[in-house]
């Protein structure tokens, strides 16, 4: 099998390390399968070919594509730099991407500029998501329930649908919750990745980056722990599963 493609935007390694042993655990890969690539400490490889991978996963990360130039860290403009970076390539040959969490912002931000704070922001915990009739009839979305909670927590959204698009899941909090572009790039606002002890992790990591209030973080991880949040991993698995190239 050609390897997938993980990109990981945590430059925080416990955070980092506790998305992509999450993404293994939930897609059904294993280390051997994948290049993973951290963009926070490594950049992309100049003779790096989208031929020589199965698909490509962009994890979370605590940058927003909407923030001004002046407002990003060093570390998160190389990051998004990187990342963006690939997006005409893999929308113009619609190649198997995910984008997860921040990856709909990258695909949006790439797309039309449609990401901002203006509206739909999630505070952490869980969305109310539902599927659309075109999430209905998806690959990626088989085997989702028609309604399900999954794991949120986001300054930015995407506001418009951009052109080119399928609205796959919505939540009365945040209506682009899953889009895919053409046939084979797809993104999501939850995180399919994520469980309870997943967000447990990224709630002690970043209390102090203005998604809550710190004293909050106990309560909020209470919440989590409490949650039964299984059926988003679906989605990484049916990716898998279905772009698996030898």
């Amino acid at each position: 099998m050609k390897p997938f493609l993980i990109l990981q935007l945590r430059p925080e390694t416990e955070a980092s390390d506790d998305e992509y042993a999450a993404i293994l655990r939930k897609s059904g890969l294993t280390d051997g399968d994948t290049l993973r690539i951290r963009l926070d400490q490594t950049s992309l490889p100049d003779d790096l070919s989208l031929d020589d991978f199965s698909g490509v996963i962009v994890g979370g990360g605590p940058g927003c594509v909407s923030d001004p130039a002046d407002k990003k860290t060093p570390v998160e403009a190389q990051i998004e730099d990187a990342v963006m970076g690939l997006m005409p390539e893999i929308t113009a040959r619609d190649f198997p991407f995910l984008g997860c969490c921040y990856g709909i912002g990258i695909l949006g931000h790439h797309l039309g500029k449609v990401i901002s704070k203006e509206n739909y922001s999630e505070e952490v915990g869980t969305s109310d998501c539902s599927l659309t009739e075109a999430g209905r009839a998806d690959p990626l979305c088989a085997d989702l329930p028609e309604n399900f909670f999954a794991f949120v927590g986001h300054k930015e959204a995407m506001q418009r649908l951009p052109e080119g698009c399928t609205h796959l899941i919505s939540s009365p909090t945040c209506p682009y919750q899953m889009i895919r572009y053409g046939e084979n790039v797809y993104a999501t606002q939850f995180h399919p990745e994520a469980d309870s002890d997943g967000f447990e992790v990224r709630i002690n990591i970043y209390k102090h980056r203005g998604y809550f209030p710190p004293e909050d973080a106990e309560k909020l991880i209470d919440m989590c722990r409490a949650a039964h949040v299984h059926a988003p991993e679906a989605v990484l698995k049916n990716f898998v599963d279905r772009y698996r190239t030898s």
